[in-house]
């Protein structure tokens, strides 16, 4: 999380952005390395909200890639099931809000890219 405090995003010429909705959930799921249903689980959960297209299909932005590892890092790396998920981010958001740093047990997770 170190890296991510009082982080300057700069845009690239020509990239996407950080909100633009451009990954497919099967895209997601393969950067993720994970089943599709995980993400419509999460999704399910209130854990992500993907924003959708005109048909009705899911698309997922850089910033909804890096909740979705943060949330894997969250349940493999920390043991952590999805309900204590959405706790500890939400605690940890207003930690990073305040200039707070986290416990140090937590330290690898950066919600500083993390808005919802």
């Amino acid at each position: 999380m170190a890296e991510g405090v009082g982080a300057v995003q700069v845009s690239i010429p020509g990239s996407p952005g950080l909100d633009k909705p451009i990954y497919t959930i099967s895209v997601a799921s393969e950067i993720l390395a994970t089943h599709p249903r995980t993400l419509m689980m999460y999704e399910n959960l209130g854990l992500i909200v993907p924003q959708r297209t005109g048909t009705n299909r899911r698309r997922y932005s850089q910033r909804d890639i890096h909740k979705l590892q943060t949330i894997q890092n969250l349940t493999r790396q920390h043991g952590v099931n999805l309900k204590g998920v959405s706790y500890i981010l939400t605690l940890l958001k207003l930690l990073h809000a305040n200039g707070i740093a986290p416990p140090k047990s937590l330290r690898d997770i950066d919600v500083s890219l993390i808005e919802n």
